[in-house]
């Protein structure tokens, strides 16, 4: 279980790495989404069955970024896990 969050941790931070521009998302939120994007990985390569959800495979872990990715760019877009913005703030003064 702890390489299980350890690898959703790397692939997290792969994650941001791997989508363009300067992400607002903070990083404790980055990794949360890459836990679950890692969850999300060894569903679909159990499903496929090339392994089991806890078992690190190349397919599993494609899935993993490609998801984690995803959830990246939808949380970004939606403003979720965002900290304070002071240009947002500043343009209300």
């Amino acid at each position: 279980m702890i390489g299980f969050i350890v690898a959703g941790l790397i692939i997290g931070a792969l994650a941001r790495l791997i989508l363009p521009g300067k992400q607002r998302i903070g990083l404790l939120f980055t990794l949360l989404l890459g836990v679950i994007g890692s969850i999300i990985g060894g569903t679909l390569a159990n499903l496929i069955g090339s392994g089991d959800i806890f078992e690190l495979n190349v397919i599993g872990f494609v899935a993993a970024v490609v998801a984690s990715v995803i959830l990246l760019s939808v949380a970004e877009g939606a403003g979720i896990g965002a900290g304070k913005d002071p240009d947002r703030l500043r343009d209300r003064n």
